[in-house]
């Protein structure tokens, strides 16, 4: 029998569900399936985390999972010194590796923004150092500040600078996981920035060159106030993704020369697994956890603001 089809946008009254087939009937909740199972999965061990952070839990003592401290463990981690030290890395990393790379990524788009076959090549090979993984480019970096057998030693020798210890000292140990930073990622703001500019029309550029308006002029009125929207989604990206960075500060030096580079992440990880003290440093993580949400909410609702502006409405 042929199944009664209802208008388009007309609700089916509940005689009328019950009489439909059973995979009409269930296809919005097989649709919403991968969602809840998605949602599963994130809540799950994010709940699970928050329970044990109110726990004394250590990997070595299973039995100590049953041990409820209330906020025992939040208390000692504001209260311990290594909590504001890395509140500062981690903070100072995010904002230095986005703003730098914002700052290159919109100067190699105006460069690249142009038709020209240089400026094909460059847009192929920008992309070169964000298809290695960030562990392995780390590991490159870091041989070739070898001082003995790198070669970037060399290179500063022959432009008449001094040698440099690199990752080895406090001193230069944020600059030089910075370095990687913004070698592998710069590319990422300077192709979103770049498809912002191909995406802008033509005539208010035109009756501006018209008009004899300066390439400053031009810049500050019509290309920068255009582009913020695509500004704002470099930093959502490279400012959330900077802000629990692992992987080159892990691989670089660990977190150190001694603690110099211990962000949340990497203060977390080494209490929990390698100190085993689990519960202690959770509190970390999770602490991160809201920080980046609450500094996402702020930029996506600036972002919508910007998108507005762009598209010519005053709110």
């Amino acid at each position: 029998m042929a199944t009664k089809s209802l208008p388009v946008g007309e609700t089916p009254t509940q005689t009328e569900a019950a009489q439909l087939p059973w995979h009409v009937r269930w296809r919005p909740f097989l649709i919403a399936l991968p969602a809840l199972l998605v949602l599963i999965g994130i809540l799950y061990p994010f709940l699970t985390a928050i329970y044990y952070s109110f726990t004394g839990y250590t990997l070595n003592r299973p039995g100590s999972v049953n041990q409820f401290v209330g906020l025992r463990q939040y208390e000692r981690m504001i209260t311990d010194s290594q909590f504001i030290a890395s509140t500062i890395v981690t903070f100072a990393y995010a904002f230095l590796a986005t703003g730098i790379e914002l700052g290159l990524g919109l100067g190699i788009a105006l460069l690249l923004n142009r038709d020209s076959l240089i400026a094909k090549i460059l847009q192929t090979t920008l992309i070169f150092p964000m298809m290695i993984a960030p562990v392995i480019g780390t590991l490159i970096w870091k041989i070739m500040m070898q001082p003995s057998v790198g070669i970037l030693n060399p290179i500063l020798n022959t432009v008449g600078l001094p040698s440099l210890q690199w990752a080895a000292v406090p001193e230069t140990a944020l600059f030089s996981v910075l370095l990687v930073d913004v070698w592998m990622f710069t590319p990422f703001a300077a192709l979103i920035m770049l498809a912002g500019l191909r995406s802008f029309p033509n005539a208010p550029f035109e009756a501006a060159r018209v008009d004899g308006a300066s390439f400053g002029f031009t810049f500050r009125n019509l290309t920068l106030p255009m582009l913020t929207p695509y500004i704002i989604i470099v930093i959502v990206f490279r400012f959330m993704d900077s802000l629990k960075m692992f992987d080159i500060i892990f691989a670089m030096t660990e977190g150190g020369p001694g603690n110099t580079l211990m962000t949340y992440q990497l203060t977390a990880y080494r209490t929990s697994i390698q100190f085993q003290r689990l519960a202690q440093g959770l509190p970390f993580a999770i602490a991160l956890y809201f920080v980046i949400y609450f500094v996402s909410q702020y930029l996506v609702k600036s972002w919508g603001k910007a998108q507005r502006r762009a598209a010519g409405y005053s709110s």
